[in-house]
């Protein structure tokens, strides 16, 4: 099984101009948790992602109003990707090496054409496969996973 197989077609995406309250209104609408930044809605070049994490550590954990911010100000770069073709076992690979939760698909001309979550791997992925992506991304330490209550 193949990347272009399992992602999410045509994402919805954002510029790095535009402003961080449109932004969220996406991720509401979209019901989604990471936005691609890309370099224009034309050209479609992954330049970052913002997720909704990102919105609240980079600007409202610092004090820093987020009205008067773009996806730029506060996205994630650079961004992780895999090509259309590139097997599913690739996919769970990177995601488990980069511990993160979604990836973006790039064709060969580095345009973006889709993006892979980890429910995507959830229900196309061999279960072993599934497992081993949300252990290795879920581990401590890598500031995305989830908290832990200490041992008593």
């Amino acid at each position: 099984m193949r990347a272009q197989q399992i992602m999410t077609v045509r994402p919805v995406v954002a510029t790095r101009e535009k402003n961080l309250q449109e932004v969220a209104e996406l991720m509401v609408e979209y019901d989604c948790g990471e936005i691609p930044v890309v370099d224009s809605e034309d050209g479609m070049i992954p330049v970052g992602v913002i997720t909704d994490r990102d919105i609240v550590c980079r600007t409202v954990a610092q004090g820093r109003n987020p009205l008067g911010l773009t996806a730029g100000d506060c996205m994630t770069t650079p961004c992780v990707t895999v090509e259309l073709h590139d097997k599913v076992e690739e996919c769970c690979r990177v995601l488990e090496e980069q511990q993160l939760r979604r990836l973006l698909v790039v064709d060969k001309a580095g345009r973006l054409c889709g993006i892979i979550s980890q429910a995507d791997i959830a229900e196309f992925a061999r279960p072993e496969q599934a497992i081993a992506v949300v252990r290795e991304v879920s581990q401590r330490g890598n500031g995305h996973g989830p908290y832990h209550a200490s041992p008593l």
